[in-house]
């Protein structure tokens, strides 16, 4: 394929050069493995090999408008237009999770795991156990759904273990996955499923000073273009648009244009000084989100399958009511079947329904789907439900005793009262669980001791032996006539659409029951008038309570430290012209740096930030990427009175355009070029090029309370100047398009043509050996 340099090395060996069905909006490599996912044009998500073998393709049926992979490499986060998040697993692309955290579209992900071990108050190494697998077998699945395609109720289908699989293996390290969307939300979950805190920010305000009287600035018509975590989890770096007003909503400077692009320093450090806690309450939280989820599948199964075997009885057993009705009788099927028990003469209704309508056949038909249904709802309650109940019951137990350590948990929302009602709650429903056994057992049985009677009859009026039969209990048989011919107990207790509906509880039961509450440890006296469906609610209602807490008090934890204006921008640009600006943020370890993180203890970690200042943002800055580092940790500084937040222009040779770039490992920055022609039509070859960015000629910014000025001005007369000829540099074939997608731990690069091709180079071969790609 490389047929024009075959005699020469050249920087970045080739490896492939495929064609496209469709061009790609958004590509990403997996951070462990050698997996390149990507987003097409109409809203596809393609998972390939690094050697271009397609694994799998899905179609999320929204458009695809973000995507970040999990940092072990297991799963993927695709943010969707509907402000939908969505797990996928990356061996076959199933859904794992699909969560509603936004009511915008999610913008950008960035999904930050941990890189240090969890040491206690003393620095010894701990490990968090969840000893729920002490006392419990492995935690229930969610049963089949009949007639639902999988996927629909927001979890894998039956007989998968990839989601427990990954949930655990997701657990061994704490992260964070944080989410913007275009409103302005930035919304934060622990694992990717347990969400933990959220802001927005056109709540923000920035200090500051004019003409010595303090004031305060905030962000009108905000928009997010970018959020990036620190590894630490310490720091957060927002790159946004909007318009930086007085807090009065007032743009009081003349003269500036107020309007443009910014970054926000965002103090995260909660994630850090607490993940202990956080990691312990998340693992419970989540897994009892899981099982929530197989509980409700389990009701709903259950009610379905029971509702399809009632259709079937009540539907041949209302042809006797016609009958009745036919000849002219004032009588119900229960006083008819009644004188039939008593021995009384047998009605023409009656005879016609039980030896023409129903048969020997219906009757046999009925009972058994009936029964049958009865023995599938109780297998479904051992096997799912009921276990599901027992391990909820024990992780909020866990919960509730870590409630109980206020000085380590009350500091992030674990509160006492409200874990204790969802506590007592969880028990509850494992109270409601045995009484739903009890009733259906009695139910099953009194519809058995029916169906037999009728059996007995038919044989009696078509004058057959009937000595084969089973016996029949007279007394049930009156029973069922009075209470469950056209009732429906089991019904009841599973629709959640009719939770209205209270069981009758005798005046003496009320009484002990109130009586129990002195000795139980419980508080709820009314749990015998609710119904399994109405427990689940009330259930589900305080889980939301209580663990809306943390959420609520994290998100008030999270605070802006600081803001940084990046450019004006002439007008207010559409979501889309803004994604267009290539963009990158990165964080590296200073190893120059004695100093270490007050956070981390480990060396201190800086941010770089790098851009394309666009042309029309400044008469005298045309043609220029701006790369500035020490924004995070400038924060800190500004406090003490002092600046070490640095940048440096490097203008880009005028025959070039900047298509896109990312930052690179070691502090590099691979730049995707196009080389400008006249001919629009025709475009010129591409170029990419490597640098380092730690040998620019940074220039310190000065920092003041006018947060409003536009700093890069400062070095217009510092302009770094790119000669391509001078770097690691390779021309590329075709003119490209954005994006540029770099795997820093594979070292290798992605760049999609215009023309709808992608070719793979190798960013870090021995440039000893002669290129061979072919």
């Amino acid at each position: 394929m490389e047929t024009d340099e075959p005699c020469r090395v050249v920087p970045f060996q080739l490896q492939f050069d495929k064609p496209l069905a469709s061009q790609v909006k958004i590509a990403e490599w997996n951070p462990e493995k050698d997996l390149l996912a990507m987003v097409s044009d109409d809203s596809k998500i393609m998972l390939h090999r690094f050697n271009w073998q397609r694994l799998w393709t899905i179609t999320p049926g929204r458009c695809v408008t973000s995507l970040c992979w999990r940092p072990d490499g297991k799963a993927i986060a695709v943010g969707l237009d509907d402000g939908t998040l969505s797990l996928y697993d990356v061996e076959n692309g199933k859904l794992l999770r699909s969560l509603k955290t936004h009511c915008a579209s999610i913008i950008c992900l960035n999904w930050e795991e941990d890189s240090h071990l969890i040491t206690d108050d003393h620095g010894h190494t701990s490990k968090y156990e969840d000893r729920t697998s002490r006392f419990f077998p492995p935690a229930p699945k969610v049963p089949r759904m009949p007639g639902l395609v999988s996927g629909d109720n927001g979890f894998m289908d039956d007989g998968e273990d990839s989601f427990q699989e990954l949930s655990n293996s997701s657990h061994q390290r704490f992260n964070v996955l944080c989410s913007g969307d275009k409103d302005g939300n930035i919304c934060f979950s622990i694992f990717g499923i347990f969400p933990i805190g959220k802001t927005n920010i056109h709540n923000l305000t920035f200090p500051t000073s004019s003409d010595g009287a303090e004031r305060t600035k905030r962000l009108l018509n905000a928009s997010i273009h970018k959020v990036a975590l620190s590894k630490d989890l310490c720091r957060l770096i927002v790159m946004c648009s909007g318009d930086l007003v007085d807090d009065l909503g007032e743009i009081h400077m003349a003269g500036h244009n107020e309007h443009g692009l910014h970054c926000l320093a965002m103090n995260t450090a909660i994630f850090w000084n607490r993940k202990n806690e956080l990691h312990q309450v998340a693992q419970q939280a989540s897994n009892i989100e899981d099982l929530t989820e197989v509980v409700r599948a389990s009701l709903s199964v259950m009610s379905r399958q029971w509702s399809d075997a009632m259709h079937t009885y009540q539907e041949k057993f209302s042809s006797l009511s016609t009958l009745i009705m036919d000849h002219g009788l004032d009588s119900s099927p229960q006083e008819e079947f009644m004188s039939l028990l008593g021995g009384a003469r047998t009605s023409p209704p009656v005879h016609q329904f039980l030896v023409n309508t129903l048969g020997e056949v219906g009757v046999k038909r009925i009972s058994k789907v009936l029964c049958g249904a009865g023995k599938e709802l109780q297998r479904i309650v051992l096997e799912h439900l009921q276990p599901a109940a027992e391990v909820i019951g024990f992780r909020m137990g866990e919960l509730r005793g870590l409630s109980r350590w206020r000085a380590r948990y009350h500091g992030i929302g674990l509160d006492e009262p409200l874990i204790s009602n969802a506590t007592e709650k969880a028990g509850m429903l494992l109270v409601q669980v045995e009484r739903f056994m009890r009733v259906l057992s009695s139910v099953l049985q009194q519809y058995s001791n029916f169906f037999n009677w009728l059996l007995k009859c038919i044989k009696l009026l078509m004058s057959e032996p009937s000595d084969q039969l089973l016996p029949y209990n007279s007394e049930l048989v009156i029973i069922f006539l009075k209470f469950l011919y056209e009732q429906d107990p089991v019904k009841q207790l599973l629709e959640i659409s009719e939770a209205d509906y209270d069981v009758e509880i005798d005046l003496e039961t009320a009484e002990r029951v109130r009586e129990l509450v002195q000795f139980g440890g419980f508080s709820d006296t009314e749990y015998l008038r609710r119904t399994l469906a109405k427990e689940f609610q009330q259930l589900e209602l305080s889980f939301k309570e209580a663990f809306q807490m943390p959420f609520t008090t994290i998100s008030r934890k999270i605070l802006c430290e600081d803001l940084l204006p990046l450019f004006p921008l002439p007008s207010l640009p559409k979501a889309s012209t803004l994604m267009q600006i290539p963009t990158s943020i990165s964080y590296y370890e200073d190893s120059s740096s004695s100093s270490s993180s007050p956070f981390t203890g480990q060396h201190q970690v800086i941010d770089y930030i790098s851009f394309q200042v666009p042309d029309e943002s400044f008469s005298d800055i045309v043609n220029c990427i701006c790369i500035v580092r020490g924004f995070m940790n400038d924060s800190d500084c500004l406090k003490k009175g002092y600046s070490t937040m640095e940048a440096v222009l490097l203008c880009v040779p005028v025959d070039y355009q900047c298509v896109d770039l990312s930052l690179y490992k070691d502090s590099q920055i691979v730049l995707l070029l196009n080389k400008a022609t006249n001919s629009s039509e025709n475009a010129g070859d591409g170029c990419m090029i490597i640098l380092q960015a730690s040998d620019l000629p940074f220039v310190s910014i000065s920092r003041s309370a006018y947060i409003h000025v536009w700093r890069l001005q400062e070095l217009k007369d510092s302009v770094a100047y790119l000669h391509i000829e001078d770097e690691k540099a390779r021309t590329i074939p075709h003119s490209v398009i954005a994006p540029l997608a770099v795997s820093a731990s594979r070292g290798v690069a992605c760049v999609f043509a215009a023309r709808k091709r992608a070719l793979v180079y190798i960013l870090e071969e021995d440039e000893d050996e002669v290129s061979d790609a072919e």
